[in-house]
């Protein structure tokens, strides 16, 4: 997914929100999360989502996780054979929780990083998976995607 259609999600997704306009230093201040050095600000924010090729900020843990759509994202992951990713749980930290959501402009968990951009939830993951983008994301990423081999394995048959 290019980053001018990522760019263009975001723009869609805050106009339905009705928050086109604001600033994310608005929204942040409004939290009372973003200043500061605390596990929401955006510099702590921005360290996580950098600090490795594939971040998720999700409910739970990979290996057990609390909501469906955070399930979901899990295993979109896994049918790509996508297991050294940065997982967060943001219910054990509420600052974090706020903080992730002010940072990408986006009201929802999980959230997905690839390479410290903003890729969107668990729909957005869906669709790329659906579509075959997330296959080339993952090769960007040096990620070699395990459906890739299973296509070879059914061609072989």
């Amino acid at each position: 997914m290019s980053g001018v259609l990522r760019a263009a999600w975001r723009v869609a997704a805050a106009a339905a929100r009705g928050q086109a306009g604001r600033a994310l230093s608005q929204a942040a201040s409004e939290s009372g999360g973003a200043e500061g050095g605390g596990s929401g600000s955006r510099e702590a924010v921005e360290r996580l989502v950098r600090a490795h090729p594939v971040v998720v900020f999700m409910k739970g843990s990979p290996e057990q996780p609390l909501c469906g759509f955070s399930n979901a994202v899990v295993q979109i992951l896994r049918l790509h054979g996508v297991e050294d990713y940065r997982a967060h749980d943001v219910l054990q930290d509420p600052d974090l929780r706020q903080g992730i959501k002010n940072y990408s402009n986006w009201p929802t968990i999980p959230q997905v990083y690839l390479n410290g951009e903003f890729v969107g939830g668990c729909d957005i993951l869906l669709q790329m998976h659906q579509n075959g983008d997330l296959v080339e994301e993952l090769k960007k990423l040096g990620i070699r995607s395990a459906l890739l081999d299973a296509e070879k394995d059914q061609d072989k048959k």
